[in-house]
Formats: C-alpha cells, sequence, structure tokens
C-alpha cells in the first residue's frame, strides 16, 4: 500500500471512530454498579412507602370486617370512590412489583444486578435515581470491568454500523476498478 493511498487515511479516520465508540461506551456502562446502587436505594424507599399505604388501606379495612378485596368492591357509586378504587388498586399492584424486583435485587452485587437488569424497569425510581446520580470514576474491579465491556461493546458496535454504511462505497469501488 502506498503512503498516499486515501483508504489509509479512511482507515484511520475509521479507527479513531472506533476508538472514541468504544471510550463512549465504556465511560457508560463504568458507571452502571454506582447508578444500580442507587436505583436500588431508590427501590427499598419506594416499597417502604407502599408498605405503609398498602398496611394503612388493610388495616383500615380489617377494622370493619372486611378483606382488602371487599373494601375496594364497596368503594362505588362516586366518580371520586371509583376514581380511589382504582388507586389503591395501581398501588397494590406496583407494591407487588416493585417488592418482587426489590427480592430479587437486594443484596446483589454489580454483577448480578445486570443479571437481573429487567427488573429495573420502574421508570420513576429511574427517572428519581438518575436525577441525583453524580457520576464516578469507578476504581473498584466491577466498575473497570464494565467499562472494559462497555468499551468493546462500543467499538463493535460503532465498527460494525460504519462498516454497513461504507458497503454500498467499497461495492461500486470495485465495480469501478
Amino acid at each position: 500500500m502506498q503512503s498516499g493511498d486515501p483508504g489509509r487515511g479512511q482507515n484511520v479516520i475509521l479507527r479513531a471512530i472506533i476508538l472514541a465508540g468504544g471510550l463512549a461506551g465504556g465511560a457508560v456502562t463504568s458507571q452502571f454498579p454506582e447508578f444500580s446502587q442507587q436505583y436500588l436505594q431508590r427501590l427499598g424507599g419506594a416499597v417502604d412507602a407502599l408498605e405503609d399505604v398498602t398496611a394503612d388501606f388493610d388495616a383500615t379495612a380489617q377494622s370493619v370486617g372486611l378483606s382488602r378485596d371487599d373494601a375496594l368492591a364497596q368503594m362505588t357509586g362516586t366518580p371520586f370512590l371509583d376514581r380511589r378504587r382504582l388507586d389503591m388498586t395501581t398501588t397494590f399492584q406496583r407494591h407487588d412489583a416493585l417488592s418482587a424486583a426489590l427480592a430479587k435485587l437486594e443484596g446483589q452485587g454489580p454483577f448480578m444486578r445486570a443479571y437481573y437488569l429487567p427488573q429495573m424497569r420502574d421508570t420513576q425510581i429511574a427517572k428519581a435515581a438518575w436525577a441525583v446520580y453524580q457520576p464516578a470514576v469507578p476504581l473498584n474491579l466491577a466498575g473497570l470491568i464494565f467499562a472494559g465491556a462497555g468499551f468493546l461493546f462500543g467499538a463493535i458496535a460503532l465498527g460494525f454500523v460504519f462498516r454497513l454504511f461504507a458497503m454500498p462505497f467499497r461495492r461500486s469501488k470495485a465495480i469501478a476498478d
């Protein structure tokens, strides 16, 4: 290959872009251990708050000899009661879902939290965690492993995208030669 070959310059640019993609991927994924810890703390707080609401409703229902379902069934007749029944039903469902997620995530390290990532899908909790989250340089093994995995993923993904977009140009160059 000659030093004046325009393809060589394109390869250098492509490698620089792939490196940038890898660095961006590494920077983003290195933050997962700390962000997931913040999410877990918020999740625990949300479960505690919903537990209070649930326990209060159940205690009120029991004080008049009703189960939760029976008390909800009696909440009819006016738009307010209908709406309140719907709100309480939603609260009980959210409490159950978040409690199940907390049970799976609690006590887990960053790798298992990554494995259970689908349990971290509550948008309200994620937004609250993100609002107070401060990125940090990962100085532990987990952060470095996540950074390395993100670097590889970012570099491979960006390299694939650029090669995909370059395919039509390679074919037209080969046809022209």
